[in-house]
């Protein structure tokens, strides 16, 4: 799960991470009150999305006054924000910090995240923070630091310390960085997140190391752990198919693609997706209903998948072990005849009570495609759109 910059720099301090003073907002009423509030200007004005990249896009602003500030806000709020992680439909501003400006020195990376290969939690830290992290990273490589912590040891001070070195910071400077590599680490760690991020970590006029920017991502399977952080959920920044697919507890991915897919489990589903597009189709999703699919459960993602106006086909690929096909058909069946399924649909089905879930699917009288194995599903579902659009 993400969460919004100003909900990301509220729990940097309680971890004793230095943020900028600052106030979310989602009027330019609100704005206005939040930057008197701060005292005197120049105030920063940034838009709340879940997207990196704002700055470039046009999602941050300056002003010198409580009013001059009100204005801005009234500029962005209600904007359709268009970054490179967003895609070409953006996102809608509903909300924005402001905060006060910061005369910055130097800027820094610094990330705390997840290494799949090491197996480690790992920093990432680089003297070249900022906007063009990106492009630093492909362009200057020796420029980015990265550091294995052990999980028993956590960050270490040592450790700090020679990351602080790395950057070329100051004794001064080391002594403040050391402590706030700690608390990001703490929060990473105890609030389950799967990144915490700073970029750009500030350098300011009286030598201050500070959070000018805070990210935090959380793992969606340790949140039940966090009901405060849970509370922290914007579904407006979600897919809305993705929110729907959380109602049922399905994973659910929408992809560019025109061949819908339901699978049982997170490995067939990126092997089903994988011989789609190796039989010339494109998969829309991924979508996995887990191992104990109730007929309900099947019935929502099939309302999910037909909710997509880009889906041609669909193919339905279950393979029951502890999951029985019976029961997949039974959804299948109710949800084609609730929802009158105009597109082709071919599914296969085997493992546990596979036969009987056929013979649910050939009595039923609904225009059903059936499948020998996987290959001969991905194939029928390819073929069948083809001729539809013939």
């Amino acid at each position: 799960m993400k969460i919004h910059e100003y909900q990301a720099a509220e729990l940097f301090r309680r971890y004793g991470v230095r943020v900028p003073e600052g106030k979310d907002a989602a009027t330019a009423q609100e704005a206005g009150q939040a930057a008197r509030a701060l005292g005197a200007g120049p105030y920063v004005i940034k838009v709340q999305v879940h997207s990196g990249g704002r700055g470039k896009a046009g999602g941050v602003k300056f002003a010198e006054t409580a009013e001059e500030a009100a204005q801005k806000a009234g500029e962005i709020l209600g904007m359709t924000l268009v970054t490179k992680q967003t895609g070409p439909q953006g996102r809608v501003v509903r909300r924005v910090l402001v905060s006060r400006a910061m005369k910055i020195a130097r800027e820094y990376y610094v990330s705390l995240t997840v290494d799949g290969a090491r197996e480690r939690v790992v920093m990432i830290a680089s003297p070249a923070g900022g906007m063009e992290i990106e492009e630093t990273a492909k362009e200057a490589p020796e420029k980015i630091h990265t550091m294995e912590i052990d999980p028993y040891l956590g960050l270490t001070v040592y450790q700090a310390r020679e990351m602080g070195k790395k950057l070329g910071f100051s004794q001064d400077e080391i002594k403040q960085f050391v402590p706030l590599c700690q608390g990001l680490y703490r929060l990473f760690v105890e609030k389950d997140c799967s990144l915490v991020e700073v970029n750009p970590l500030a350098v300011d006029a009286e030598g201050n190391l500070v959070a000018a920017d805070a990210k935090v991502n959380l793992d969606d399977n340790a949140l039940f752990r966090h009901p405060d952080i849970a509370a922290m959920r914007d579904v407006n920044e979600e897919e809305p198919r993705e929110t729907e697919a959380s109602k049922y507890d399905l994973n659910y991915i929408g992809l560019d693609g025109n061949i819908g897919c339901m699978v049982n489990g997170a490995g067939l589903a990126m092997a089903t997706m994988d011989i789609i597009q190796s039989c010339g189709g494109s998969p829309a999703n991924f979508l996995d209903v887990g191992g104990s699919a109730t007929a309900e459960k099947v019935a929502g993602a099939f309302s999910i998948l037909l909710s997509d106006a880009k889906v041609e086909g669909i193919f339905i690929n279950i393979f029951g072990g502890i999951m029985r096909c019976d029961i997949i058909a039974e959804g299948v069946v109710e949800a084609a005849r609730k929802l009158e399924v105009k597109v082709p649909l071919v599914v296969r089905l085997e493992g546990t009570n596979a036969e009987a879930g056929k013979k649910i699917l050939s009595e039923s009288g609904l225009n059903i495609t059936a499948a020998e194995d996987m290959a001969d599903g991905a194939r029928k579902a390819c073929r069948l759109v083809k001729e539809a659009r013939a």
